[in-house]
């Protein structure tokens, strides 16, 4: 066996096991925001049953309100279980996490309502809630650290994007259950009960996962989790606050800056613009489910080709994409989207928008994970994930219902044009492309020489290997 094909042997033994242990790192993640998002999808069907508004608008104001408390508890969340990961090991977190969200489902699933048991009904929804946002914020920065340790480094963008597209997966499948369900219960039943088949499925599918995830490989080194359990004096130790606010606290806020306007971009045009669609522009509930499935499907579909893109021609390209294109073209697609009552019109909308948020959506958790060495990552990503996502993004269905609600949603274009307009401030003067990173010192630069020159060496060689098999077909 030749050098090169021993070269060509290992790289594509690495990566089947990359893909292996994305896949079932990933399968948690999606069934984890189908749990999450379950929530905003049915919550036109239960809301009547624990909210006692009989005005829709305000009950669904107060639906959103408590979705949006789900996110008080993501900071904690991604504490606790970065700490834990960056202590114990990727593995064990992302077990413990799903392992919560599923007997979140489960909860909700069996929930009294306020006809039973009066108030409680809605304070145990909040509970609920708050205990599921506490598990997806442990699952964002766990699952993103876990993609991009366990992708090869040639190939970081295009298997980190699939963290996305299963978080996209998980809002797809939510709305596909809601679409089947539509179609085969009716609203009266739905309304009535049926509400509570899609949180059953989730804590179902959440079993399922946490039984996959037994096999997954760590990749947390033992001398981490050795120093994070007998600490040298005068360290900090791996997974704490001490270490990342004395040591690592400017990319802690580069991360914050980064999500800020992304987070904003993606919970308008996959969360909000549902309700939107519904009490803005018009358009039947049926309609716009359909909509948002199949732009959904597309986005999602798209999330490795920009990850590709990245690996090709850096990750602050595909930013810069997203935040230009936010700054200019927000206001003239939601405000056109206010205006029409065509489904095919709302529909290339919303695609036009996805298309743009995807240059952040795609490649974030990467860019996050770049930033921080193995020992403070998970933390690091999780915690200024969360921040950002609690303050901004959890927060744009309230506002959004809110402004909806005052007749002045072109404050709220604005408030999203803005969001998107300081992120970018961020990826212009805080990022540098095709840097050196803490993922390449640990685990292979793709961006050096050495790195580029034996991409052309596999590459010559395979169409060297290419050419022998054309000859001896020949003869």
């Amino acid at each position: 066996m030749s050098t090169q094909q021993a070269v060509t042997q290992n790289e594509a033994a690495e990566t089947r096991r990359a893909v292996s242990n994305i896949l079932k790192g990933s399968a948690g993640n999606l069934v984890e925001w189908y749990d999450l998002y379950v929530y905003t999808v049915f919550a036109a069907y239960f809301q009547s049953h624990f909210f006692s508004s009989k005005d829709e608008l305000q009950a669904g104001l107060e639906a959103m309100a408590v979705f949006s408390t789900s996110f008080l508890m993501r900071p904690i969340g991604s504490w606790f279980f970065g700490r834990y990961a960056d202590r114990n090991g990727r593995k064990a977190a992302l077990t413990l996490s799903v392992t919560m969200m599923s007997a979140g489902s489960f909860a909700i699933a069996i929930l009294p309502t306020t006809q039973q048991i009066g108030v409680w009904a809605l304070l145990l929804l909040i509970l609920v809630r708050l205990v599921q946002g506490f598990s997806v914020g442990g699952e964002y920065g766990t699952s993103a650290t876990y993609m991009s340790e366990a992708a090869t480094s040639k190939r970081r963008g295009f298997f980190s994007s699939f963290q996305y597209v299963t978080l996209i997966g998980g809002q797809m499948l939510a709305l596909l259950v809601l679409v089947i369900l539509q179609n085969t219960l009716g609203k009266d039943v739905l309304t009535e009960w049926g509400w509570r088949i899609p949180f059953a499925i989730g804590g179902v599918a959440a079993l399922v996962v946490l039984w996959l995830r037994r096999s997954m490989e760590e990749t947390v080194s033992e001398e981490q989790v050795r120093a994070a359990k007998a600490p040298v004096a005068g360290e900090a130790r791996p997974g704490t606050m001490k270490l990342l606010f004395t040591q690592h606290w400017k990319p802690l806020l580069i991360c914050i800056g980064v999500t800020l306007g992304g987070t904003v971009a993606f919970y308008t045009y996959t969360n909000f613009i549902l309700k939107f669609m519904n009490d803005t522009s018009g358009i039947a509930k049926t309609d716009t489910s359909v909509i948002n499935f199949w732009a959904l499907l597309i986005f999602m579909l798209l999330q490795p080709v920009y990850g590709m893109i990245s690996d090709k021609v850096g990750r602050k390209p595909l930013l810069l994409w997203f935040g230009i294109g936010g700054v200019l073209l927000t206001w003239p697609l939601l405000s056109t989207l206010a205006g029409t009552k065509d489904p095919f019109t709302a529909f290339l909308l919303m695609m036009g928008g996805l298309l743009i948020v995807g240059g952040y959506t795609s490649i974030n958790a990467l860019v996050k994970a770049e930033l921080f060495p193995a020992s403070i990552r998970a933390l690091g990503v999780g915690l200024g994930y969360a921040i950002a996502n609690s303050l901004f993004g959890g927060t744009v269905p309230l506002i959004g219902a809110a402004l909806q609600k005052a007749g002045q949603v072109d404050l709220f274009f604005t408030y999203v044009t803005v969001a998107i307009s300081l992120s970018l401030l961020v990826y212009i003067f805080a990022l540098k492309n095709k840097k050196t990173t803490h993922l390449d010192r640990e685990q292979g630069d793709a961006w050096s020489p050495a790195a580029v020159a034996a991409d052309d060496a596999t590459d010559a060689g395979r169409r060297d290997d290419d050419k022998d098999l054309i000859d001896a077909s020949r003869r």
